[in-house]
């Protein structure tokens, strides 16, 4: 008998642009590591200005000059319940992470962490938003979240 899948939640603000791409990368590199099976992606927003919405288009532009297609990816805004159905939930930035902290359940605490924390050795917390700025920001945000997943799935490969 197979083990429950582990459930990874990437979260940002409004679940167009960094959580969909962390989600997008990572899925990328479960599939690649013939994975899929045994981890299960989903991304949300802590706020609700884009649900139903694709990712921005920039990100999807972005992410399919890698290869990475995100496309499929619909925002919706995180819940309580989340905490209950999902073995970590990342936030991309410390606004982000104090928003899940006041959702997170006393008893699940150990489930939040910072995204970036994966990537120790870029020695940053937060994935920057790209939302206002030009095309590079959306790039640099893709090299954080290859960094980071990279270290996330060879964190998880230990819990397999």
């Amino acid at each position: 008998m197979n083990a429950a899948p582990l459930r990874i939640l990437f979260v940002c603000m409004g679940n167009i642009c960094r959580s969909p791409t962390a989600e997008g990368v990572f899925r990328a590199q479960v599939a690649a590591a013939g994975l899929s099976e045994r981890i299960v992606t989903d991304s949300a927003g802590t706020h609700g200005y884009h649900i139903g919405e694709p990712p921005d288009p920039r990100s999807i532009k972005a992410a399919a000059a890698r290869g990475i297609d995100i496309s499929d990816l619909r925002a919706r805004m995180v819940r309580a319940e989340d905490f209950q159905r999902f073995d970590l939930v990342l936030a991309m930035d410390r606004q982000n992470q104090q928003a899940l902290a006041e959702l997170c359940a006393t008893e699940t605490p150990d489930r939040l962490r910072m995204f970036m924390d994966f990537a120790p050795d870029l020695k940053r917390r937060e994935v920057p938003d790209p939302y206002y700025g030009g095309t590079e920001g959306f790039d640099h945000v893709l090299d954080l979240c290859d960094a980071a997943a990279r270290g996330l799935l060879k964190d998880l490969r230990k819990k397999l």
